[in-house]
């Protein structure tokens, strides 16, 4: 469980469009489709990184509350599956499922080509954008790991989320996101 922190995106910076396949419900949608009327949130996750998984409450949490105020949730897996099977589009269904299908879609980038547009480095890689889809926000969702004893409270992300939302300017000083490395794709 290497740590590593997430490259930081430029703020500014207009959200790369994709096409990809929801393992939940088969469809390929693209980010126009799927993109909330006052925000979006973009997730890179997996089904195994503890360092989701020590923070999926949070997550589930975050989606619910700001879905109603016009932000939508998307996550993305772009692990590789052939050196890390539980993170196979299967897998991402069944993990939705048991976490109550939190999201409005978990996404499957099997060439691995949205992660590197989106300068994604690890799970979980947070990433807000503005209604008109320019990042505000890129970072932690707070400052709990698993081994440091913090308490999981989701307050840098809710801090950007309810500046963005309120017309505020979303602080500029931004920590990186610290998780598992995205498993890139190596020959096989």
């Amino acid at each position: 469980m290497a740590a590593t922190q997430s490259t930081m995106m430029p703020l500014g910076t207009i959200a790369p469009d994709f096409e990809l396949p929801d393992t939940v419900t088969g469809k390929t949608y693209r980010l126009q489709d799927l993109r909330g009327n006052q925000g979006t949130l973009i997730l890179f996750i997996c089904n195994h990184c503890p360092y989701v998984l020590h923070v999926k409450a949070q997550l589930i949490a975050i989606a619910g509350d700001y879905a109603s105020r016009g932000v939508a949730t998307l996550a993305i897996s772009a692990n590789d599956v052939v050196a890390y099977p539980d993170d196979a589009p299967d897998k991402m269904r069944e993990l939705m499922a048991a976490w109550g299908y939190p999201f409005a879609a978990y996404l499957y980038d099997e060439t691995q080509q949205v992660a590197k547009a989106y300068q994604a480095a690890c799970t979980p890689d947070i990433y807000l954008f503005d209604a008109d889809l320019a990042c505000v926000y890129r970072g932690r969702l707070d400052a709990a790991t698993p081994k440091n004893g913090e308490p999981v409270t989701g307050a840098d992300l809710r801090a950007a989320l309810d500046a963005m939302l309120n017309g505020l300017p979303v602080e500029a000083r931004q920590i990186p996101s610290v998780g598992c490395n995205i498993k890139w794709k190596q020959d096989h």
